[in-house]
């Protein structure tokens, strides 16, 4: 005999899209494009990015500076955010892991330089990144609400990023 109430039960959820988008396999699409993302920002830093910031003005390459680090402090996260949901999904980690590794991730907790005057004097293959990379973020921070009910925090920044970065990258790849 089946467990009536059970199966009503399940049929009765809403269907979360954000959790089956991420389970599924459109998420292919989405973790490409994040890892795309990832080695073109590298590309830049390490090439155009190099040779046009050498042309800023002193504040401008200041805010050139930070705005940098803050570029791959956010794409730090994502990767991270996008390898642990990728561990997920092929099963190599539970769900109940995830959740104790993405409490490690910070996303949306990086602010921009982008209300500074120089923020214009900034090249705009870089202006660009910055946007792609920020909208990204949110997308990825919206995804994780839905799926994980996480609220963005306005805790302290983690004592040692890397580190922790280091450490998430370790476990999405144990096998």
């Amino acid at each position: 005999m089946t467990n009536r109430k059970a199966d009503t039960d399940e049929q009765d959820k809403p269907i979360r899209l954000a959790e089956h988008m991420a389970f599924s396999r459109s998420f292919q699409t989405l973790f490409n494009d994040g890892m795309a993302l990832v080695d073109e920002t590298a590309v830049y830093l390490d090439g155009p990015g190099r040779t046009e910031a050498k042309a800023l003005s002193r504040q401008a390459a200041t805010l050139y500076a930070a705005e940098s680090m803050r570029l791959t402090t956010r794409l730090m996260q994502i990767a991270s955010w996008l390898l642990l949901q990728r561990a997920a999904n092929q099963g190599d980690m539970s769900r109940a892991q995830v959740e104790a590794e993405k409490s490690k991730v910070r996303l949306e907790s990086v602010g921009s330089g982008q209300d500074s005057h120089y923020f214009t004097e900034l090249p705009v293959d870089f202006r660009d990144l910055v946007d792609k990379v920020i909208k990204l973020e949110r997308r990825i921070a919206m995804l994780d609400r839905e799926i994980y009910g996480t609220v963005p925090e306005a805790a302290e920044p983690p004592s040692n990023p890397v580190a922790e970065q280091l450490s998430l990258l370790k476990t999405a790849f144990r096998g």
